[in-house]
Order: structure tokens, then sequence, then C-alpha cells
């Protein structure tokens, strides 16, 4: 029998053995070949009560019976809402992963069959997936701490194999529960396909696997590359221009997609076609607002981007939160300080013939002129309603929220917009620059810094993103 993908000769394996038949003859197998330091891991889902401990302790047995350590966790799921069989794995993989992350094993083994694969493929096809999900089972997870060494191999020789050793197993009633869907598919849909249309049909989704999962490995090296030029990282976001996502090649475009909501925290197993659809038909809108709900993320589109984030209902996706118009940090001179929307502003004492525009200093960051006796005033806030000023160059005072609009600032932005005030007044924003009253330069500073020994003082705003 060909095992495949396994980890160099000397590597700890921990065999994910349940006590049915596929992963008792993994562990045989493995202990056949002798190259590997193995030990059994299993996890009692605790769901068949004293059938669940039933094959806790057979898979015990079996690691005392070879001289093996054994490492089991017990799970409790609760009446959650979650789809069991998802919850049950969620577990599992959490479990594995612990063990390889405290260095008890070097990677976990599980028995994942070519019959596996078809009912995976199958299963996924029916529900709308992708081409990455048609790419079924993995046979390595990344970073290689999961391994699947049977996923080439059919069930029948597993059952075989074990026969002609004599060995026993464990049966589990619930895998003929017609309730769960991938039994359904297991002992009724595969059988009559089978048998009505191609009696190879478990081997021709498996090469179908295959040959998708190849496709996959050139698409994901080709969107990294693409992806890391057109989106913008901000907190835990990521946003894009939609012209950018639209001057792709649709098919790139939908990876693009899934690449993004892959790092947004959303559930890419949940994520199905319509899901990408409804996100290309946001990035399509002539202007505007609008936005979209997935499963797990939030997207927005805000005039010509489009944000990425992590879906968090109780704060309105961080468009509008409240908390983030409050906050208030008083301002050293010279001193830095973090404004709302995480970037740093730092002001220092500038020299008389400092000039904005010049190699140190932006026009949208600026130069000031400030009483030294309002230095102890100097406060970073962020925006709120009904906050006006007049920038330099402007001919009346303006509310911020008109420069948003005119700017084409999006919405997420808006809420944690950094200003600086003295007083009531304000005397510098974001991008928009300092007020045209306590703006400096040239002439302009000079006459408003009079002679030597003036206490009036010319201020450097600088911004670092």
């Amino acid at each position: 029998m060909n095992l495949q993908h396994l980890p160099e000769p000397g590597s700890r394996i921990g065999v994910a053995v349940s006590g049915g038949a596929d992963s008792t003859a993994l562990f045989l197998l493995l202990q056949e070949l002798g190259r590997y330091e193995l030990c059994i891991v299993h996890v009692n889902h605790g769901l068949r009560g004293a059938e669940s401990d039933a094959d806790e302790a057979f898979c015990q047995r079996l690691a005392e019976r070879f001289s093996v350590s054994f490492h089991v966790t017990r799970v409790k799921h609760g009446d959650s809402g979650v789809n069991l069989e998802e919850d049950a794995r969620e577990a599992r993989l959490a479990f594995f992963r612990n063990l390889v992350d405290q260095g008890t094993v070097d990677c976990v083994a599980t028995a994942h069959t070519r019959d596996d694969q078809a009912e995976t493929v199958l299963f996924r096809f029916l529900r709308g997936a992708h081409c990455t999900g048609l790419a079924g089972i993995l046979p390595v997870y990344a970073e290689g701490w999961l391994v699947r060494p049977l996923l080439d191999t059919p069930r029948e020789e597993l059952i075989a194999y074990l026969q002609n050793r004599g060995e026993r197993w464990r049966e589990d009633a619930s895998n003929r529960d017609l309730e769960f869907r991938r039994n359904r598919i297991r002992h009724e849909l595969l059988p009559q396909l089978k048998r009505d249309w191609n009696p190879e049909l478990v081997r021709t989704l498996a090469q179908a696997a295959q040959l998708a999962r190849e496709d996959e490995e050139f698409w994901k090296s080709y969107t990294d590359q693409i992806a890391s030029a057109i989106f913008v990282t901000k907190g835990n976001s990521r946003v894009i221009e939609a012209s950018n996502l639209l001057s792709q090649p649709v098919a790139v475009a939908r990876r693009l997609v899934r690449w993004v909501l892959e790092r947004t925290q959303a559930n890419t197993r949940q994520t199905e076609y319509k899901h990408v659809e409804a996100v290309l038909a946001l990035a399509r809108l002539a202007e505007g607002h609008g936005r979209v709900i997935l499963p797990g993320a939030d997207v927005m589109r805000s005039f010509e981007w489009l944000r990425f984030a992590p879906w968090q209902p109780e704060a309105d996706g961080g468009i509008d939160r409240l908390a983030a118009r409050n906050v208030e940090v008083p301002m050293r001179v010279p001193g830095e300080a973090t404004a709302p929307d995480g970037s740093g502003v730092r002001v220092t004492v500038a020299a008389a013939d400092a000039r904005c525009g010049n190699d140190t200093v932006k026009a949208s960051d600026g130069l000031i002129c400030v009483e030294e006796a309002e230095f102890d005033h100097i406060v970073l806030r962020s925006w709120k309603p009904g906050d006006r000023y007049r920038p330099l160059g402007s001919a009346e005072p303006l509310k911020i929220k008109t420069l948003f609009q005119e700017w084409r600032i999006p919405l997420w932005d808006r809420a944690t917009w950094p200003i600086i005030t003295i007083g009531n007044q304000i005397v510098w924003a974001r991008e928009f620059g300092p007020a045209h009253e306590r703006a400096a330069s040239g002439r302009d500073w000079e006459s408003r810094a009079g002679t030597t020994g003036t206490t009036t003082r010319l201020l450097r705003i600088e911004r670092n993103v």
C-alpha cells in the first residue's frame, strides 16, 4: 500500500485514531514502516454516550499494545446552533494543532481516504463551491503540521488489509445516520451515481480534485503577487480601489476577492459563489456607497474604495463609533501622540525659516503660529459632527464633513479623523492642513513672529502613518 506525503524518517507523528477501520489501518501501516516515533491521539466527542467511551478505550488499548503514548481530549458540544459536523471538525483540528504547538508531536496524520475525497468534492460541488473548494481535502496542511497519507487509497483496500491481519475495529453507528448530509452522499447518492453513470466515479472525483489542486497552486502564487500590489492594509482591514479589482480578468478578480476574505477572518468554508459575485457587484457600482455582509466579513464601498473587514455588528463595522469620536489626547511641545486613527502626530518647534511644501514639511502637515502660553492647551482629538474651520487657501470656513465629500474620504476613515485644537479653535486637520489664521510660511511668518524675543513660536506638525 502506497503511503504518501509522509514527513522525514524519525519524525514524531501523532496518528489520529477514532477506532474506525481507516484510522486503525493507518496506525498499523505506519507501525509496520518502523520509521517514525508514533503516538495515538483521540478525540472523544461524547455524542454516543457509552459507545464513545468504548471507542476511547479501544484506542487506548491499541496504544498500550504497541507501547506508544496516548493523548485524548473530551469535547462537550453545546447547543450553540453551529453545524455539528463543522463544530466537531474544528474541535479535532484545534486539539491536533495544540499537540504540535506544544512540541508533543511534529505533525498529526489523519486517515482520510480516496472515498472521503470523492465525497467531499461531490458535497462541495452540490453546495456551489469555487474551484478552490473543488480541490477537496488537501494532502498536507500549510507548514506540514497535518498530513493525510491515505488520500489516494480506497477504503476497501484498508478493510481488506485489516481482515488479512485479523484485526478488529470499531463501527460508529452515527456514520449511517442519514440526517447527516455527508452520510446521505456516502450511502445513497454516490452508490446511485456509480451504479447508473460511472462505476469508477470515486477515482474520477479524486482525480478532478488533484487537477483542481494543481491549478490552484499556480493561481495562489499568481494571486499573491497581484494582491500584494493592489491591497492596502489598514489595521485589521484591507482596502482596494474598485477600479483595480475590476481591471483584472474576472477569473483573477474572483480569486482576489477570496484572497482578501481569507485574510479578514471570513469563514471561507461558507463563502460561496454568490458571496464573491455580491462583492464584484459592489465594486461595479457607478458611485456612492454600499455594503454587503458575508460569513465573518464586512465589505463596504465608499466612493471608489472597497474595504474588507471582520464583521463586528456591535461596532457597526467601525464606521461610526461614538467612542472614537470622544478621543482627546493632550499634546506636549515638543512631543508625539497617537491619533484616533492609529497614526502618529508629532509637534516640534520649527526654525524661523521653515517652509511648507519643502523637503521636510508636507503641505498637508503644516506650520502653525502658536503663543508659548498656548502650549499647554494643544489637544489632538477626533473629528466631531459640526466641526468647521478655514483651511489655508480657503476663502471661508468649511465644515469638515464638507471637506470629507470634496476630498472623497471613505466613510470608514471619518470617525477617527485626527484634528488639533487650541481651546475651541481647530488649528490643523489631517490632509486638509493648517488653519488659515494660524498658518505660517515665509514673510507671513516673519510678520507674525515679529522681532527676536517674541512669545510667538512656529510649530511644525507632522503625521506618521
